[in-house]
Parts: structure tokens; C-alpha cells; sequence
């Protein structure tokens, strides 16, 4: 049996013939059969675009409002401990090797996926901490996600845009289809974007759950340095939050939605909401690295991320050169990507990610040489061989952008850290 906690995630990978294997017959077999019945309040979070942000300021109010909050996300940067957390700490190597044993003995032929398996060990970790509430980020999709084998008492949907059509569907009426398969009847769902699919007004009074949505239900205005949310209460004169992007005040609004509903199990105060606005940290999410040239991090791998990518690029000051450090995966939609940053990007420098699914340098320098009409396009073989060019390059009043990928951003930040 693997003993360290690299071991135990090599051997997770070889469990399952597939990487994504949607679908929860495995799951909630194993989770049976380890007799996992969490007793504390769950927040499931889903969505195209801005779960993570949603997470990151769910766990940060709770936690400023003394609660003992677990958190499961995905993916991870640089450590898969950043999964899982607890008070706004990971879960250390031993404790997630034990939960991973104790799966292992039970599972017997059942072939869980990468996924599953750590789905099942996150909420091990939380009951045996005894949280008072766990945030459950979904990992894609909703209904068939490992994480829907959990009944939520507040589910929020952050946005729906076309990713993962393989799995989910071409249009975003059939992946809305699919993110409101978390709803549950008799609770909550909210939805944080004001462009709604039918899709998830129709499957929450399907199954009898009550619809609260941006712009109606719920709604953000902002004056001056200040913003102030509506909803079943009422918060003025808030800060902005500290993830940079005017999108992250729909992810705060959809998080103070949900502590509006379970406002009589986890009261939050004005002050850990304040709080919570002010420490919230995500990396990789327009992240900017401090120093001359400007460098930032952003993981979006999809047009909807890519276009409010460009967004927050266009409100920071002009520069005379933007170096884009760009690597995706194959899957995803390269040429949509980079449509979204041409007007924002002077000189592309375009790398392989040495994965399964990654794109190598020569694919992606063609898409992009597609798209471009006029500008430079340079091929390397890695993100750190491109990053460092850039680095070279750039003036130090240059702009450097790495994106398209989590596999991007974590080269980018181990490069920096070496």
C-alpha cells in the first residue's frame, strides 16, 4: 500500500481507466460504505466561471465570523493539500494518506476516479475535525459530480457559459441542464448572473427549490470607494473585494445570498463580512506579482474567463508592451481564448503543457497564428522557457500576462519561486 502522499496520488491516477468519469453510482457506493452522514450545514458551489472566487469569500467570512469552516476546491496549483482545507489551512500529507487508506479498504473492486476519491477524503477530513460547515466546490458539471453525492443546504451556481462540451453539452441551455443538477428541493439555489438559461429557472421549480437570482432576488450597487448589497438583508457602505475584476461583485453578492439563507444557522456579522472582503485570497486569479516588469497570473481556459481577462487588463494603466505566456489544454476552445485577448496581447509566447491533454507549443502557435492578423508569435517547449524570454524582453515598464490554464499559472509561479 502507498505510504507517502505523492505515492497514494500516482496510484489514484492508475484506479480509474478515465480521467473524468462522470457519474454517481461509484461514489455514493464508497461513501455507504465509509458511513459518511456530515452533520454540519454544506454550501455546494458550481458553475462555468468564479467558483473558486465564490469559495475563497465564503471560507473567508465564515472564517472572520469564528467559525470552523472546511473547504474543498479544486484543482491545485502547487500542492493538492491547497484542496483541502480547514480553517483556512490544508490538511497535512498524514491525515490525507489515512483518509485514502481508510477508502482503499472499503472500496474493493469499485474503480473510483482521481476525483472521486479525493472528494470522499476531503469530507473524511471535515467530520473527523468536526467542522461547523463545509464548502464543496463542484468539479465539473454538477449532476453527475462527486461532489452532488452530498446534499447541499445552500447550492450556488456562479455563472453559465459554453466549457466541456464533451461532457456537458454544446449549448449553455444543456450545460445549464447540468450545473442545476445540485439544486435541492426545499432549498436555495442561487444563481449570480444577471443572463439566466431557462435551463435553471425551469429544473429548480421542477424539483421544488427556491430560486434566488442576481438581479432580482438579490442586487449589488456601487458609489464612490463603496458598494452595498440587497437581498433578504440588507449590507451597506462594504469594501470592494480584494480579488481584483468588476465581475467579483457578482461573486459577492451570490456569497452574501447564501449567508442570507442560512443566516439563522451561521450568523455572519457586518464586521467578519468586511473582513472576510478585505482578506479573501485566490491565486492565480489576476494575481499581480509584485516588482518591475508587471507579471500576472490569471488560469482562464475558456472564452467567458478570457474575455473578463481582457476586461481587467484594459482598466490598468496603458503600457507600452503586453507579452502574453499563453499554454491550454487541447480540449478546451484555443482559438475562442485567444480571440478574447488579441486586442490586449502585442507579442504571444506560446508553450506546450506536458500533459495528457495539453496542447503542445507548435498546435497552439498555429491557432493563434490563425487568429492573429498582425503581431509576433514565438514557440517554446515550455511555460518557464517562455516566461523567462518574457521576462528578458520586457522593459520594466512592460506588462507580462501568463494564462489559459491552471498548468500554465503553476509553472508560472514555481518559475518565479526558482
Amino acid at each position: 500500500m502507498p505510504k507517502s502522499l505523492q505515492e497514494w496520488l500516482t496510484h489514484l491516477e492508475s484506479l480509474h481507466p478515465q480521467t473524468i468519469a462522470l457519474g454517481l453510482e461509484r461514489v455514493a457506493e464508497v461513501k455507504q460504505r465509509l458511513q459518511l452522514a456530515p452533520a454540519f450545514p454544506i454550501i455546494v458551489v458550481g458553475g462555468t466561471n468564479g467558483k473558486g472566487s465564490v469559495c475563497a469569500m465564503l471560507e473567508a467570512m465564515l472564517h472572520a465570523a469564528g467559525y470552523r469552516v472546511g473547504c474543498y476546491t479544486s484543482p491545485h496549483l502547487l500542492a493538492y493539500n491547497e484542496r483541502v482545507r480547514i480553517a483556512k489551512q490544508p490538511v497535512n500529507d498524514a491525515e490525507l494518506c489515512v483518509s485514502f487508506e481508510q477508502i482503499e479498504a472499503v472500496r474493493s473492486d469499485i474503480a473510483l476516479t482521481y476525483f472521486e476519491f479525493g472528494t470522499l477524503a476531503a469530507m473524511q477530513c471535515f467530520i473527523s475535525h468536526e467542522v461547523e460547515v463545509a464548502i464543496l466546490e463542484v468539479g465539473l458539471g454538477g449532476r453527475l459530480d462527486a461532489v452532488n453525492v452530498f446534499d447541499s443546504d445552500c447550492a450556488v451556481v456562479t455563472s453559465i457559459d459554453i466549457d466541456h462540451t464533451d461532457y456537458l453539452g454544446d449549448t449553455r441551455e444543456k450545460i445549464a441542464f447540468e450545473k442545476a443538477g445540485v439544486f435541492r428541493a426545499g432549498k436555495v439555489a442561487v444563481f449570480g448572473d444577471t443572463d439566466m438559461p431557462e435551463a435553471i429557472a425551469t429544473q429548480a421549480k421542477k424539483i421544488g427549490a427556491q430560486l434566488f437570482c442576481l438581479g432580482k432576488q438579490f442586487s449589488f450597487k456601487t458609489h464612490d470607494l463603496q458598494w452595498d448589497y440587497q437581498g433578504e438583508t440588507r449590507r451597506s457602505s462594504l469594501p470592494f473585494p480584494a480579488l481584483r475584476g468588476a465581475y467579483q461583485l457578482n461573486n459577492a453578492s451570490s456569497v452574501l445570498a447564501a449567508l442570507d439563507v442560512l443566516k439563522d444557522k451561521l450568523p455572519v456579522s457586518m464586521a467578519a463580512v468586511r473582513r472576510g472582503l478585505m482578506e479573501v485570497e485566490l491565486p492565480g486569479r489576476f494575481q499581480v506579482l509584485p516588482g518591475k516588469p508587471v507579471i500576472i497570473l490569471d488560469v482562464a481556459h475558456n472564452p467567458h474567463a478570457a474575455r473578463a481577462l481582457a476586461k481587467n487588463l484594459a482598466v490598468m494603466p496603458p503600457f507600452p508592451t503586453t507579452y502574453g505566456v499563453c499554454a491550454m489544454l487541447k480540449d478546451k476552445d484555443m482559438a475562442g481564448v485567444v480571440r478574447e485577448l488579441l486586442w490586449q496581447v502585442d507579442v504571444w509566447l506560446v508553450a506546450g503543457i506536458a500533459a495528457p491533454r495539453g496542447a503542445s507549443a507548435d498546435e497552439l502557435a498555429a491557432v493563434v497564428s490563425q487568429e492573429l492578423m498582425e503581431g509576433e508569435v514565438r514557440s517554446f517547449a515550455t511555460v518557464t522557457g517562455a516566461l523567462h524570454h518574457a521576462c528578458e524582453a520586457a522593459g520594466e515598464n512592460d506588462r507580462i500576462v501568463a494564462f489559459g490554464s491552471f498548468y500554465t499559472v503553476a509553472e508560472a509561479m514555481r518559475a518565479k519561486i526558482a
